[in-house]
């Protein structure tokens, strides 16, 4: 049998620190190599094979992570949190740091992490960038709303941001001597800058929705009645592959829709929700959360029955833990959700 060597990558923007250990754990090569493809490729054809390799997951994983693949007989991410509390120690640099990433490799006790497919990954970079672009536009919103309260210019709050008012509010502002020009110029771009992202956004969208990897998924996924394009979009990319969960719990601790949970000597203590999550799940839960009850009958029993016992917040945490087990089953099965009798108390 061929021995195989493990290698531990300590990844930065600029420069990655490496250990090459044997099988026994002795180390045959470390240094530094440049974080660049030409690099990477000049390095890699002077290594030892067979090799596996292991790395943190960073900002910078991602396309190291598809450039050595290829040539990796294994190859594996690690994450962050869990590896700080393994490794732990006073003396910390980036050549000990791949040091003990090649150890834990080497025994099989590094703390793996999921690593989407590429194409997966490019998508969710798409959904992020879009969601970013709808919080520019939020706070242009807020900056033409601030801009007419600074000069004490009169306007509905509901129509604000329709465009046809918008345009009769600029006429009716120019002709206000009170109203420096200069407020309506930056009105003017700043609604300019608003259509334009507004704009793109819905673009993305649209994109994101009819792409061959994600347009069977997402008509399933809106099936369970509650559920958006976007949630449906957010569920499919930040999830990935469903069956990485084996089961609804551990779904539900990814999307960041549970407490923490501390116990000892027999006493449990449960604090706020956890924030070892998936932001952007949780976030898009929430939302959704809020408005499904209205829309499913079988979600509004399950708010109705939390709101009895506690406190609207909890009440939309239950909903959309709910809406997790939907989402887990429709996913897994491939087939629409089918509405359950209503007129039987639900069961958890």
């Amino acid at each position: 049998m061929q021995a195989v060597y493990y290698i531990g990558l300590d990844v930065h923007k600029k420069k990655i620190a490496y250990c090459i250990q044997t099988s026994a754990g002795k180390i045959v090569d470390q240094g530094m190599v440049a974080s660049t493809r030409p690099a990477l490729s000049n390095w890699v054809a002077k290594l030892p094979t067979p090799w596996a390799a292991a790395m943190e997951a960073t900002l910078f994983t991602g396309w190291i992570y598809d450039f050595l693949k290829p040539h990796a007989s294994a190859l594996k991410v690690a994450h962050p949190a869990m590896l700080k509390a393994i490794t732990a120690a006073k003396k910390k640099n980036d050549k000990d740091d791949a040091k003990r990433i090649a150890d834990l490799l080497r025994i099989d006790l590094l703390p793996e992490c999921y690593m989407a497919p590429s194409d997966i990954r490019e998508l969710r970079r798409v959904l992020r960038f879009r969601n970013k672009i709808v919080r520019h536009a939020v706070s242009l919103k807020n900056k033409t709303a601030g801009l007419l309260m600074e000069v004490g210019a009169e306007y509905s709050k509901r129509r604000l941001h329709g465009k046809r008012y918008f345009h009769e509010l600029l006429i009716e502002l120019d002709t206000l001597d009170e109203i420096p020009t200069t407020v309506v110029e930056m009105l003017r771009m700043n609604r300019a800058g608003l259509e334009l992202f507004e704009t793109l956004q819905l673009q993305l969208v649209k994109a994101l929705a009819t792409h061959s990897l994600l347009a069977d998924r997402v008509k399933l996924l809106m099936t369970i009645r509650g559920i958006g394009v976007m949630t449906a979009l957010t569920w499919a990319l930040e999830v990935g592959e469903v069956e990485r969960f084996a089961s609804i719990s551990k779904a539900i601790s990814y999307c960041g829709l549970c407490s923490a949970q501390q116990e000892s000597a027999g006493k449990t203590k449960r604090g706020p929700l956890s924030k070892k999550r998936n932001k952007h799940l949780q976030t898009k839960l929430i939302e959704a959360a809020k408005l499904a009850p209205q829309w499913h009958p079988e979600l509004q029993i399950v708010h109705d029955r939390e709101l009895a016992r506690s406190n609207p917040n909890r009440a939309t945490l239950a909903v959309a833990r709910k809406l997790v087990a939907y989402l887990m089953a429709v996913d897994r099965r491939g087939t629409p959700f089918v509405q359950a009798d209503t007129t039987t108390e639900l069961v958890n």
